[in-house]
């Protein structure tokens, strides 16, 4: 053979599978990437995109709208974090998948939902027991993306349960920093308590998503030339309530007592949120890649109305009524943008009521995945291209009571066009319904309610209730047979204040606080009430949350600090003691506390709860139980590390 053609023949062999290996590359490049970031409690209000703040700034997220749709009526699953990120994950509902509280960290495995037999006597329906963990039998899109080829990466918040149900479980190669929890661990500044994601040490106020930035930053450089899904689940702006000092004193010089939104602290917040944004978009610049990159940008339900910081609610959410873990459109309603540039037109806007759950079969879509799974969410891309969309209704289903300002009674809500029904479980008598209906269009606040003057209209949407709860066999609340009408008033419905940071995802039942007056100087919280018997200082619970604080007259300046606490208790639980530093944020926080064991036998016992203070203390906080009964308090002193008496209480 002619050394010539052979040469040529080898040459041509060798090129066909390189060949073949550039065209599977090129395939592999033009497939999407996906972006999903999912903020924590940020409310409808919280960003700049609607102009319902003239407090905090986000630069980074009107960046973001300027580059895609915004969508005005995005609506989350749930009020509440849990069962909005499975219905992310799976595009199923929360009345199908059985997730319906925020449940996920707590020891119990429960994996079918069930109602509960009783409920307390002032409540006509009972609750469920919540599916505690995301299943693994669920094809989650993570799953669905990696089996077409995509590197997945999640970042931050999880909250659907630890190993055998992490994301590396569900689809993830990557899990950072693989906290099960609801929130951070610790605080948001260095150092925090993830037990293995340690802060940069030559950073030593590192911001939490300052670092979750630069590790989504680490995924893309490494998966730059191959299709990749980073699922990034800012931490932010859940509880605790801490930020970098610097722009907490910069929202300082802001605050207008005027503006329901004024927590200093909860607008560094927002600021250090929309900086880990501002990290992405330019690392997808930075490589070339943001025009094959799909970005869908969402909450996982409305902003935070139920606990307190710098003496105030952490925000605001009019002009929509109510706030996270309620029903009203405060709860659910929050921002949504989706960016695909070439496909979706830049700075768009649309009006059409889209859901958590309709992520997935979007994304399936845009990214050419054929999939054969059934979802409750349908794909949003005839809205991504100016349409409208075709569907009957939404269902938001949310079968607890949390007893927090503006709660409701176990619920359950369809929205579809201007309308709004909620569908209170056994609101009028064992077997029969109540209803609020609402026009958004002329009554955005949902003062309004027109159920009584539209019944038609109440039976055509309950109609849809029923058929929804039947297709995805919702288990649902029953009648309450110790319901005791009595005990029952219906004008409390609603009715709370502001919870402290204790609890910040109990959903508890707790008695209405009302407002007190100092006793002996010592102001009740939570769950109790005071009073002076013989020289002692009688703390009266009535629920899970009983609390007295104290502000001293002068700032005591000692580092190390000795509470001794002589009391007598006929409650349960463990006790607690919080001390506030001067200049220090959140007021009593869980990294300014001490925890005591407590026995509750009747008879007095002196406890003694060491503690050491960075900064001057100004007042203190005693936890004398977690639950109802009486204690009786006879003798309160404050000792140094010397024990050297600083401060003592006169009853």
């Amino acid at each position: 053979m002619d050394i010539r053609r052979t040469s040529i023949l080898i040459i041509i062999l060798i090129a066909i599978p390189l060949s073949s290996n550039i065209a599977n590359s090129a395939e592999q490049a033009d497939k999407p990437n996906v972006v999903l970031i999912l903020a924590d409690d940020l409310g409808w209000s919280d960003t700049t995109l609607f102009d319902t703040t003239r407090f905090y700034k986000t630069p980074n997220i009107e960046r973001l709208a300027a580059r895609g749709m915004t969508f005005s009526r995005a609506y989350s699953a749930s009020p509440l974090c849990s069962p909005t990120r499975a219905s992310v994950l799976t595009g199923l509902n929360p009345a199908r998948h059985g997730i319906t509280a925020p449940t996920c960290h707590l020891p119990t495995v429960t994996l079918t939902a069930t109602p509960k037999i009783t409920g307390p006597p002032d409540a006509k329906a009972t609750v469920l027991t919540s599916v505690s963990r995301l299943d693994t039998k669920y094809q989650t899109l993570a799953e669905t993306l990696k089996d077409n080829g995509y590197a997945t990466g999640h970042f931050g918040k999880w909250h659907l349960g630890a190993e055998p149900y992490s994301p590396i479980q569900h689809g993830f190669d990557i899990d950072v920093p693989h906290h099960p929890g609801p929130g951070p661990a610790g605080s948001y500044v260095a150092p925090w308590k993830f037990k293995d994601f340690d802060h940069d040490p030559t950073i030593p106020d590192e911001h939490i998503e300052d670092r979750m930035a630069k590790e989504a930053v680490a995924f893309l450089e490494k998966h730059r030339d191959e299709p990749f899904f980073l699922n990034y689940w800012m931490f932010s702006v859940h509880a605790p309530f801490d930020a970098k000092q610097t722009l907490i004193e910069k929202y300082s010089k802001q605050v207008d007592q005027k503006n329901p939104q004024r927590s200093p602290t909860y607008a560094a917040m927002i600021e250090s949120m929309d900086d880990a944004v501002g990290t992405l978009l330019d690392t997808l610049d930075r490589l070339n890649l943001s025009r094959n990159t799909i970005i869908v940008f969402a909450s996982d339900n409305g902003g935070n109305m139920y606990n307190e910081i710098d003496g105030t609610t952490p925000t605001s959410n009019a002009p929509l009524r109510g706030g996270k873990a309620t029903m009203w459109e405060g709860g659910v309603r929050g921002p949504a943008i989706v960016v695909y540039p070439d496909y979706v037109s830049a700075g768009t806007r649309s009006n059409e009521i889209i859901q958590s759950c309709d992520f997935y079969p979007t994304i399936l879509q845009l990214t050419g995945i054929d999939s054969q799974q059934s979802f409750d969410g349908i794909s949003i891309v005839p809205a991504l291209k100016g349409g409208a969309l075709q569907r009957k209704a939404i269902f938001t289903y949310f079968p607890h009571q949390t007893r927090v300002p503006d709660w409701l009674p176990p619920s359950i809500s369809i929205h579809t066009g201007d309308w709004k029904l909620i569908r209170l479980f056994h609101g009028n008598s064992p077997g029969k319904h109540s209803y609020k209906l609402y026009n958004l269009k002329s009554d955005l606040g949902e003062r309004m309610n027109l159920a009584n003057a539209n019944p038609r209209l109440v039976e055509e949407l309950d109609q849809l209730i029923t058929q929804f709860l039947t297709q995805t066999n919702a288990v649902t609340p029953l009648p309450n047979p110790r319901f005791d009408p009595s005990q029952y008033d219906p004008q409390m419905i609603g009715k709370a204040i502001p919870k402290t940071t204790r609890k910040p995802n109990s959903l508890e039942s707790k008695q209405p606080q009302r407002k007190s007056k100092p006793v002996a100087g010592w102001l009740a919280g939570g769950t109790c009430s005071l009073a002076l018997k013989e020289g002692s200082l009688i703390v009266t619970s009535s629920g899970r949350d009983p609390h007295l604080s104290f502000r001293l007259p002068t700032e005591l300046t000692q580092e190390k600090y000795v509470l001794k606490v002589t009391m007598a208790s006929s409650s349960k639980g463990s006790g607690q003691v919080f001390w506030q530093e001067k200049g220090v944020t959140p007021t009593f926080f869980r990294d300014r506390s001490r925890s005591f064991n407590v026995q509750h036998d009747g008879k007095p016992h002196e406890y003694s709860i060491p503690f050491v203070a960075k900064n001057p203390v100004v007042a203190v906080r005693v936890d004398p139980s977690n639950s109802h009964g009486k204690i009786t308090i006879s003798q309160i002193r404050l000792l140094d590390g010397d024990g050297k008496k600083v401060y003592q209480w006169q009853f």
